[in-house]
């Protein structure tokens, strides 16, 4: 069969001999003259792969934290009642140890309270950005436009504080109104205002991964490591929050912690760490490096897949616009840093 040569021609969309059809229908036998039109796919109408909710749900009465609460409302009840025995005490001895004793218990109220509201805001906020992110998952599933708006004004105001988003803001706000579908809204409030933080939270993970890898290799006890891992690992999470603007307290941290591990654990996260650990290091690499700093490169690996986790947690939108930092590339990164100082 001989392969012909179409000459270029010109033609009008509303001539009857040109026939509009999609790629998957059948062209039959057409006309003698017919020019066959098949549309290119819109990629911003075609599916978007939806990450799963962070954690599951839970249903049900959770007696964790009516056991916890009332553990805690038993001691500060019992710290009360024996801070007030001992300011009757300095009372009974000299008023002015007394009055010293109540102005110390006034101090540790005031302070008392202070971190308790600090810590509630923590937790407020940290829940914020956890539903913003289900919110905005729903709306690219729904592609509901007055809900898109509600997701954007609620993350232009947990954006309000970063100075190095200010001009994302504006460009996000002049170009809102323009934008007609609510999972496009969300996937340009996701390239405009998470680009500039991911960059940095990209940062962040590979030098934690670096120090980790460095501290571990030289490091004569193995307890020095695991506290210095558990320090860095603690040290990220809280700078990466912050970056995304959680802002966690001391609950704030075990919570996420919490949520990171969990994480981990549902994706298959150090599963997939160790095959790709396993690839990584069996291309000839493993034999250039000596015990201790494959142990470092290993180390280094793992707190940046703990870091990898974190983002997906302290992250108020989901990753559907824009590519999810992968362990290969930080992996990359540290190998060629173990390489530069192996060579120096």
């Amino acid at each position: 069969m001989t392969d012909r040569t179409r000459r270029p021609a010109t033609f009008r969309l509303d001539d009857p001999h040109v026939t509009v059809m999609d790629a998957d229908e059948e062209a039959g036998r057409l006309a003698r003259g017919t020019i066959r039109i098949t549309p290119e796919a819109d990629p911003m109408a075609m599916p978007v792969v939806i990450d799963e909710p962070l954690r599951p749900v839970r249903t049900g009465f959770r007696w964790g934290i009516l056991f916890w609460t009332g553990l805690g409302g038993l001691v500060l009840l019992g710290t009360g009642l024996g801070v007030t025995q001992l300011v009757r005490d300095l009372f009974a001895i000299n008023d002015g140890l007394g009055f010293l004793g109540l102005g110390f218990a006034a101090l540790v109220s005031v302070a008392l309270i202070a971190i308790i509201t600090r810590e509630a805001l923590s937790l407020m906020r940290l829940a914020t950005i956890e539903k913003l992110h289900a919110r905005a998952l729903a709306v690219i599933a729904s592609d509901d436009r007055a809900e898109s708006r509600a997701v954007l004004a609620d993350l232009l105001k947990l954006a309000h504080s970063n100075p190095r988003l200010a001009r994302a803001r504006t460009t996000l706000q002049g170009h809102a109104d323009d934008i007609i579908d609510g999972a496009d809204l969300i996937r340009v409030a996701e390239r405009e205002l998470m680009s500039p933080l991911d960059v940095e939270a990209r940062r962040l993970v590979s030098v934690a991964a670096q120090r980790v890898s460095v501290v571990t290799a030289v490091s004569p006890r193995a307890v020095v490591d695991v506290l210095f891992v558990a320090a860095a690992a603690i040290r990220l999470v809280r700078q990466l929050a912050k970056l995304y603007g959680g802002r966690p307290g001391t609950l704030g941290m075990i919570t996420l912690m919490r949520h990171a591990i969990s994480h981990l654990a549902i994706t298959g996260g150090m599963a997939a760490s160790d095959n790709m650990i396993q690839q990584v290091l069996g291309h000839g690499i493993a034999a250039r490096l000596s015990q201790r700093l494959g142990e470092g490169v290993l180390n280094g690996l793992l707190t940046a897949r703990l870091g990898l986790a974190a983002i997906d947690v302290t992250r108020p939108l989901p990753f559907t616009a824009l590519p999810r930092p992968q362990l290969g590339d930080l992996a990359k990164d540290l190998l060629r840093k173990r390489d530069g100082e192996e060579n120096a």
